[in-house]
């Protein structure tokens, strides 16, 4: 595949409740080729509503790098893995960036079958 023909590269945003679940998550991703990189973030302190609540608690980001083409599989593994009834699972197209790198992330998560 050459830089011309990659598919877009995605930026997926979740949170994990804990350093431990957050490097499980990113090991799986990467070593599936879901994923070519994931930055993990602790000391995220997330508010949201839940059942009627206003909850705020400590949190573990991650930024995961992927395609388009590999989106919907990630997002798919990352609920089967993720403790969490309903994970955040967030995806932003990269409207630009350094083309080798962009090449990187789709070379990184071909799906080789």
């Amino acid at each position: 595949m050459s830089p011309l023909d990659d598919p877009p590269v995605r930026l997926v945003l979740s949170t994990c409740p804990d350093p431990d679940t957050a490097d499980t998550i990113a090991q799986v991703l990467v070593g599936e080729r879901l994923a070519a990189c994931v930055n993990v973030l602790p000391g995220v302190t997330s508010t949201y509503r839940w059942q009627g609540t206003v909850e705020r608690g400590e949190e573990v980001l991650l930024l995961i790098k992927t395609t388009a083409a590999r989106q919907d599989a990630l997002i798919a593994r990352l609920q089967a893995l993720h403790p969490y009834e309903l994970p955040e699972a967030v995806a932003v197209e990269a409207q630009g960036g350094l083309a080798p790198y962009l090449h990187w992330v789709a070379e990184q998560t071909r799906d080789d079958d």
